[in-house]
């Protein structure tokens, strides 16, 4: 199929679900072997922003895992043996047909996940295009090294060989589904691995689109594999499944740890990206050019990024005059219908509206004082929709549970401190050990400080600055393993070193 008319047909694909956005009588189906298969069963899936269907989803089963893993299986015989630059190249492709079409996908992982489309056009689906890229490119130069090594008695070549391991597991989450996915599909398939996706059952849309993607620019049958369904089933039998030999998951620390446990028992390897607490600190001479920001890292994507600032420590001499600041930042923030250009969507499930609501009236019950936020209702046909404003609170010990537990919304709580060996060890506190910000205009205050951190990631005076050559993951409750250019690329595949004695005779 030529360029232009796999362009056309994509752009039809994507077309249908805008023009539908209230028909849930449209249904997605699962990806395996190159073919849009039909779900055995359906289920709705949630506009946030209304509260209401807007599209059926597959409720995936054991057997279509199973048919997914046979076909990645099969496929793998001829993929693994493909060149790198051969995979390279369609994977520049589907960057390229995502790019082409970046506006349109945008609507769709608003309207799936509630975030605002000004969001997903300049983060989530610009990354996902630099995820395809970065991998594709980086591949051509990381998967082979070599050293010869001369001896008084012989003279050896070494080179390592990086074989891909297999059927590869991708587990991704709804808060950001595409970037994420990508994340993972990227290196698994560039590395030559076949892959079986389960997106999160909430926010499928996008990577359906991008399984589209996938087939119209020529990826082998059974390479890429994708089953839509919830953890408990379709889930669960992907990490049970003995012909998967490597699971990358990202979500919450519970479900990780529970894949973690069940993928030991046949010794596979695991990736887990988990939760976080993720504490910011706010030193008395921080500059105060810097206070959007802090806001920023706090509630970008309603709070619904890992990364997010959820505990924030101030010194004590600016407390009161840095509250004013950081609650008029808070309140600046506009929200409402994500199809609009507001700076605040929906959270993404009702499920997970109420788990936000109850933490800030337990924050409430415990004393503490909510300075701004809270539940909020938006008009015109958003009145059942799931909106939570950026939400300040003060006057919590560091042992509420308000402190303690991933909210994962836009809630923050704000306590002071007075050293810098104090807060340390408060910010260490928590089981997590995702990430941190550190704000000072003193580099020694803030180099000392990131370097006493237990923290995957620490960001000095600014938030969310990715480069995707850094590792990436978290330590403690937060994760194993770390994603990142080269970390991705050796996660994905087997490092064999192969010897040969140059001088031998026979």
């Amino acid at each position: 199929m030529s360029s232009a008319n796999y362009r056309d047909e994509f752009k039809s694909v994507i077309q249908k679900l805008i023009d539908s956005p209230d028909n849930e009588h449209v249904a997605l189906t699962n990806f395996i072997g190159n073919e849009f298969v039909k779900s055995e069963s359906l289920m709705d899936s949630v506009n946030p922003a209304t509260g209401k269907p807007w599209i059926k989803i597959p409720n995936g089963t054991a057997a279509e895992v199973d048919s997914a893993v046979a076909a990645a299986k099969e496929a793998f015989k001829s993929w693994k043996n493909t060149t790198v630059q051969q995979r390279s190249a369609l994977l520049n492709k589907v960057a390229n047909l995502i790019e082409e079409f970046n506006d349109e996908i945008a609507v769709l992982e608003s309207r799936d996940q509630g975030k605002p489309i000004g969001l997903a056009k300049v983060m989530d689906i610009p990354r996902c295009v630099q995820n395809f890229r970065d991998f594709a490119n980086a591949a051509l130069y990381t998967l082979s090294t070599s050293k010869i090594l001369e001896q008084p008695s012989e003279k050896c070549i070494n080179y390592v060989k990086h074989d891909p391991v297999g059927v590869a597991g991708l587990i991704s989450p709804w808060n950001l589904p595409l970037y994420l996915l990508s994340f993972k599909l990227a290196p698994a398939l560039v590395a030559g691995n076949t892959v079986v996706c389960k997106p999160s059952e909430m926010t499928s849309v996008t990577a359906w689109v991008l399984m589209h993607a996938f087939k119209l620019v020529g990826f082998p049958s059974g390479v890429v594999n994708m089953v839509i369904g919830e953890g408990r089933s379709a889930g669960q039998r992907l990490v049970d499944h003995p012909d998967v030999h490597l699971i990358s998951f990202t979500g919450s620390t519970l479900i990780g740890k529970k894949i973690q446990e069940d993928s030991a028992k046949m010794n596979k390897k695991v990736s887990l990206e988990m939760g976080g607490k993720n504490p910011g600190i706010v030193y008395a001479n921080y500059r105060k050019s810097d206070i959007a920001a802090i806001a920023r890292s706090s509630f970008l994507n309603q709070g619904e990024i890992c990364l997010c600032t959820s505990r924030l420590f101030v010194q004590r001499p600016i407390l009161e005059d840095f509250l004013k600041n950081y609650v008029e930042e808070a309140e600046k923030f506009t929200i409402g219908n994500p199809s609009t250009q507001v700076q605040i969507g929906a959270m993404n499930s009702k499920v997970h509206f109420e788990k936000v609501k109850k933490y800030i009236e337990i924050a409430k019950a415990e004393g503490g004082t909510i300075l701004c936020g809270g539940v909020k209702t938006v008009l015109n046909g958003c009145e059942d929709g799931y909106f939570i404003a950026p939400t300040v609170i003060t006057g919590l010990p560091d042992s509420s549970q308000v402190m303690t537990d991933e909210i994962f919304g836009p809630v923050v709580c704000v306590t002071p401190f007075d050293t810098a060996e104090e807060v340390i060890e408060r910010a260490n506190s928590t089981s997590y050990g995702l990430s941190a910000t550190v704000w000072s205009a003193n580099t020694d205050e803030l180099l000392n400080t990131a370097n006493e951190l237990r923290a995957g990631t620490v960001w000095c005076n600014t938030w969310l600055a990715r480069e995707l050559s850094m590792p990436f993951g978290g330590c403690k409750q937060s994760g194993t393993g770390r994603e990142g250019l080269h970390d991705s690329l050796h996660f994905y595949s087997d490092a064999k070193t192969v010897c040969v004695n140059l001088a031998a005779k026979y």
